[in-house]
């Protein structure tokens, strides 16, 4: 026997479609259980199928005909309202699983678009940094320039002060200078044009300055002037290009141990002279033959001639006053040329720095050498002593004055 469930509104597995025909035994829309004292109208049967007593109608249980069908227990209120719920939530939920995809989608995409930007802030950083380094770099070495250009700034206006402080002594002070190098090279090297133009500089530099007391400055450097101009010249540079001519023509010049032996002149030899005879005799008539007496004698003297032409050759006699030049080695030989070059060297410095004893003592010494072991026969040793005689011809013992008037003019303004 089925039992209805205890909530009514929820239907049960297995139930019948109810029956929508009217039953047997109901008449007039009533059930016929109605006059036999049935469940009364909108009740329940009480427990165990007894029908209350009262004599209500009783309704049709479940999976019985003539009870109610699924369609009616769905038309009621709380079923519907279950159902438009169920419906509504699941609409709910299916827009909300939409929206979460959504989101989620829009998420992963801004944390797509947030990692390439912040990979492009870090790259920016990066490039930002290098940059600041560089600048900073940069600016370092603007202020070390920065500080080097005031360093320099402050030097300069430090040095045009004590210029602009006192300009007359800082020309005396220069003019003192270059007097005092002029007069020592002139009294060590006698370079008397350096003194000239050493004077004329510091003449131009006085001229400069308005300062009457100058004057006398002027006057001592004038004096000076003309006493060097009055002095007479030494061609230096001349008597300087001829030693080193003569230098440079050392290696070329004969030396009497490699004079080679000339090459014999071949002698005149005379035919047989009854031969000359008949050739000198003018052709009128017959040749005549010449004897045997005259054929031996013929060739006799031109045998002894010939002997005697080799035995010239054998032997040569030759006078040498030093007879051991002659037999120098190759390497003797090269250490005499050496010590000719050194000579001539010694002349040469002897003659810049006016050593007048040692400059004529050196040429007497390459002189004597060059008669001693080379060839004076030869043009180019005979050329070499020339020169050499030349350059021994000038006069260096020349007394060169002192610029001393000029100097003590300048101190004593100076001192002044």
């Amino acid at each position: 026997m089925n039992e209805l469930p205890n909530n009514p509104d929820q239907p049960q597995a297995n139930v019948p479609a109810p029956s929508l025909h009217k039953p047997d035994g109901v008449q007039g829309g009533a059930p016929s259980g109605a006059a036999a004292g049935g469940v009364p109208p909108g009740g329940m049967p009480p427990a165990g199928g007894v029908p209350p007593a009262g004599g209500g109608p009783v309704l049709p249980r479940m999976g019985e005909p003539g009870g109610p069908g699924l369609f009616d227990r769905l038309a009621r209120p709380l079923p519907l309202a279950v159902i438009a719920l169920a419906v509504l939530l699941a609409l709910q939920t299916y827009s909300s699983h939409n929206r979460i995809n959504a989101l989620r989608q829009d998420m992963a995409r801004s944390l797509q678009k947030g990692n390439a930007v912040n990979a492009e802030t870090a790259a920016l950083a990066r490039d930002v940094a290098d940059q600041s380094k560089e600048l900073q770099i940069k600016v370092g070495v603007l202020e070390s320039r920065q500080s080097e250009a005031q360093s320099q700034q402050v030097a300069l206006e430090q040095l045009y002060k004590d210029l602009s402080q006192n300009r007359d002594e800082w020309a005396l002070s220069e003019i003192e200078q270059v007097l005092s190098t002029a007069s020592q090279q002139l009294q060590l090297a006698g370079n008397v044009q350096g003194a000239l133009i050493a004077l004329q500089n510091a003449d131009r530099a006085v001229s400069r300055s308005d300062t009457p007391q100058f004057l006398t400055i002027r006057r001592a450097i004038a004096g000076d002037i003309e006493k060097l101009k009055a002095l007479p010249a030494v061609d230096l540079a001349g008597v300087a290009v001829r030693l080193d001519h003569v230098i440079g023509q050392v290696d070329s010049l004969p030396m009497l141990s490699n004079e080679k032996p000339l090459l014999p002149v071949a002698p005149v030899r005379t035919g047989r002279k009854g031969e000359a005879a008949a050739a000198a005799a003018p052709a009128t008539g017959p040749a005549q033959p010449l004897g045997v007496g005259q054929r031996m004698l013929d060739t006799w003297s031109l045998w002894s001639q010939e002997m005697w032409d080799d035995v010239r050759q054998l032997i040569r006699v030759r006078s040498v006053e030093s007879p051991e030049a002659l037999m120098l080695s190759p390497s003797e030989s090269f250490f005499v040329r050496e010590n000719l070059k050194l000579r001539l060297l010694n002349a040469r410095l002897a003659l810049l720095s006016r050593n007048e004893a040692t400059f004529r003592d050196d040429l007497a010494t390459a002189q004597a050498m060059l008669v001693k072991y080379f060839d004076t026969r030869a043009r180019v040793t005979q050329s070499a002593q020339a020169a050499l005689r030349q350059v021994q011809a000038n006069n260096l013992t020349i007394e060169m004055p002192t610029l001393a008037d000029s100097l003590n003019a300048v101190r004593n303004y100076k001192a002044k």
